[in-house]
């Protein structure tokens, strides 16, 4: 790129943030919402259905505008929605969650990346809420990370986890074990895309996790066929289990702590047991333009949940698992092409069996 042109590309992340505060502004105001009801409605009329200042109305309306979300009508000074009249409201709810959770989890934080990465630690959950640790500990003590955090993630499970268990194979009656299973949900979709006599799903996670995960398997009726058991991945991994399901939760550590993870998989499993990871992975070209992982979760693991982490290359990660013992069955990547054009992660599926 010429040095005029690598400019012109500063400027396009300069305005990046204003963009999306605009926008997603419009929707928390409830501009979009009016308009949807009534269209053609002018910036005074919004002001007063809004209870903002028409200018302000009007100044937001410009982007919207400019990129074909709202349309303006010149002669009678009204406006209407235009390409967001077209979304379905199920797809923009959906969008809306990542927005969210964009906003209350990471936007704040990424204003002291830098010192994170420096520190190995999240400065802006520190300095935000007094809270030393990660996400995944803050969102147990504020409800509002755990509200805008697990309302994106239950959306995102409910979307993957079939894809992900139509492409992996689980014995008759196996002994299945959900590592870092969280509260359940990850456990349940195995026994209910995956019945068969005698097949029984463990979670194993933290101790705390216990009263909320045996809770949801009592409301989605599974209780009798699924169990928990408290512990730290970090310490030892239970054994007694035919497969080990590892989901979104590699990426959340560097490669060494990933090691750690995998040699205890590889312990607790006999010969010819089985581990399936669901993870996202970085395309094998990064400047895959269909891919966004890159372009999100350096920043989000870095900054907003882990202070370390980030997803590999499904080549890495193949690597990985050979060095930890295991023989990689299947490797593969979601299509971009099957990704809904709100979602950004871009999951892969690695299955392996532990050699001797």
């Amino acid at each position: 790129m010429t040095p005029e042109v690598t400019l012109a590309r500063f400027r396009e992340y300069m305005v990046g943030p204003a963009r999306f505060m605009n926008l997603l502004s419009c929707f928390e105001l409830g501009i979009i919402d009016r308009l949807r009801e009534s269209p053609g409605m002018t910036a005074a009329k919004l002001g007063e259905a809004v209870a903002a200042k028409p200018d302000a109305v009007e100044q937001l309306l410009h982007l919207l505008v400019k990129e074909d979300f709202v349309a303006y009508d010149e002669a009678s000074g009204a406006y209407s929605l235009d390409g967001l009249a077209g979304v379905a409201e199920a797809d923009l709810q959906r969008a809306l969650a990542y927005m969210n959770m964009i906003k209350v989890v990471a936007l704040r934080q990424v204003f002291y990346l830098t010192d994170s990465v420096r520190t190995g630690t999240l400065v802006g959950l520190n300095k935000l809420y007094g809270f030393d640790g990660n996400l995944y500990g803050a969102v147990a003590e504020h409800n509002d990370l755990r509200q805008s955090w697990s309302r994106l993630m239950d959306t995102v499970t409910a979307r993957i986890d079939p894809w992900f268990f139509d492409n992996i194979d689980i014995p008759l009656g196996a002994q299945v074990l959900d590592l870092a299973g969280n509260t359940g949900l990850g456990a349940i979709h195995t026994y209910t895309l995956k019945a068969s006599p005698g097949l029984r799903v463990t979670t194993f996670d933290l101790p705390e996790k216990e009263k909320e995960c045996l809770e949801n398997f009592r409301n989605h009726g599974v209780d009798e066929h699924c169990s928990f058991i408290g512990g730290d991945v970090f310490d030892e991994v239970p054994k007694g289990f035919d497969v080990v399901l590892v989901k979104h939760f590699l990426d959340m550590f560097d490669k060494k702590e990933v090691f750690k993870i995998l040699d205890g998989v590889n312990r607790a499993l006999d010969v010819g047991g089985q581990v399936n990871i669901l993870v996202p992975v970085y395309p094998e070209n990064v400047k895959d333009s269909d891919n966004y992982n890159v372009d999100f979760f350096p920043t989000f693991f870095l900054g907003c949940t882990m202070g370390q982490g980030g997803p590999q290359k499904l080549s890495t990660y193949r690597s990985w698992l050979e060095e930890c013992g295991f023989e990689v069955t299947k490797a593969i990547a979601k299509d971009p092409a099957e990704i809904p054009p709100h979602a950004i992660p871009v999951q892969a599926i690695l299955c392996a069996t532990k050699t001797a």
